[in-house]
């Protein structure tokens, strides 16, 4: 074991905690252990300097990780593979003739009035599996008893679990991504996102721009109080009018309304943090300027990139289900109804095989589940350009 002296360092330390010196650079090379990733076997002890030094305690990196995604994931079934989603539309009022009655006329109540009914079916699956290979004896000569041998077993399988939740979080992230590049594209065809807003993709930052004559930029506007508010205030306007039923909030231009009950609400968090700082911090009637459907947050919609910036968090970069490429950033939040899109169908379960010649039990955990995105529910996009 390696033993450094930092009586000098403690020394400087207490000066500059005490006020006596001014902020030193300081040598933490031999302070803090950043750890080896081999066991270097000239680590012995200092009195002999010939005995290995031993281990004296082990930890496991064995932490749950239960993901961060909006809740659109629904149910399963066992058998058959088609989802049916059946829909009506309203049929037109026609003329009451109770009110227009002529002598000697005659009045035919058996016309047969056929409902317009309409089905769409989902029969894709997306599936993956987790690989793991579990030795039955050889990693025995690693610890010290069973206790130890268990919690590395378990790290193992633990490690297998936060791999297979973040990638069905993924999932279900590029579920809502394909219906924000589907809306878009429906809006806005070829034409430039900072042209224009659209009624399903709605361009925050040109109506708040053009209504108040300002010259707002989208790296600016998530700091910007005046902005958050306006953006309260359009997404408030858009959950109320989903309620009602309309055919401008779909692409297929459907008949189609959105209760509050039903109402998903997903935002960016430098978006949702901004409301709560800018909006409700320093609010008496916070219910005024409350989010709608207490809406839930994902901190970027494709990735991180490699720094956090709004520019990375609020983009996507994919292809649609119906082929068009979208590469925009600005995205700020999304409303929709629970039937537009979701997971379901989703099978979790595992297989294990045994290997007598090697001594060691393999396991695949496998995941499948059916995704499915409706052009003809609501659906509304909130972004700046």
């Amino acid at each position: 074991m390696e033993v450094k002296q930092i009586y000098e360092l403690m020394n400087t330390v207490t000066s500059e905690i005490l006020g006596d010196s001014v902020i030193v650079n300081e040598d933490l090379s031999n302070v803090v252990d950043i750890g080896n990733a081999i066991f270097n076997n000239t680590d012995v002890d200092n009195y002999c300097k010939t005995l290995l030094n031993h281990i004296g305690k082990v930890i496991f990196v064995n932490r749950p990780y239960s993901g961060n995604i909006p809740s659109v994931l629904m149910d399963s079934w066992e058998f058959g593979s088609v989802l049916e989603k059946i829909t009506a539309d309203m049929p037109d009022a026609t003329e009451n003739e109770s009110w227009e009655l002529t002598d000697g006329a005659s009045y035919d109540p058996n016309i047969f009035y056929k409902p317009t009914v309409s089905a769409k079916f989902y029969n894709k699956r997306v599936t993956f599996e987790v690989p793991v290979s579990i030795t039955d004896k050889q990693v025995k000569e690693s610890f010290s008893n069973a206790t130890q041998l268990n919690g590395f077993v378990s790290m193992l399988y633990n490690a297998v679990d936060k791999s297979m939740t973040v990638k069905i979080d993924s999932l279900v992230m590029r579920t809502i991504n394909s219906m924000i590049g589907e809306t878009i594209k429906a809006d806005f065809g070829n034409d430039l996102l900072s042209s224009k807003s659209g009624v399903k993709a709605i361009n925050v930052l040109y109506l708040y721009n053009q209504k108040f004559n300002k010259s707002l930029t989208a790296n600016d506007c998530d700091t910007d109080p005046d902005f958050i508010r306006y953006l309260s205030y359009e997404m408030g306007m858009t959950a109320s009018r989903l309620t009602k039923i309309s055919s401008l909030y779909n692409i297929e231009g459907k008949d189609r309304f959105t209760p509050n009950d039903l109402l998903h609400v997903v935002m960016l968090s430098n978006i949702k943090k901004a409301c709560a700082v800018y909006l409700q911090s320093d609010t008496f009637h916070k219910d005024l300027v409350a989010l709608p459907n207490g809406a839930e947050e994902v901190p970027y919609w494709q990735g991180s990139g490699t720094s956090y910036a709004f520019s990375d968090v609020s983009k996507i970069n994919i292809v649609t289900p119906s082929g068009d490429t979208i590469n925009t950033s600005g995205i700020l939040a999304v409303m929709f109804d629970r039937d537009a899109l979701g997971v379901c169908c989703e099978k979790r379960y595992v297989t294990t095989n045994y290997n007598p010649k090697a001594e060691f039990t393999n396991s695949w955990f496998k995941f499948e589940c059916g995704t499915f995105a409706d052009k003809g529910e609501n659906f509304v996009v909130f972004f700046v350009a």
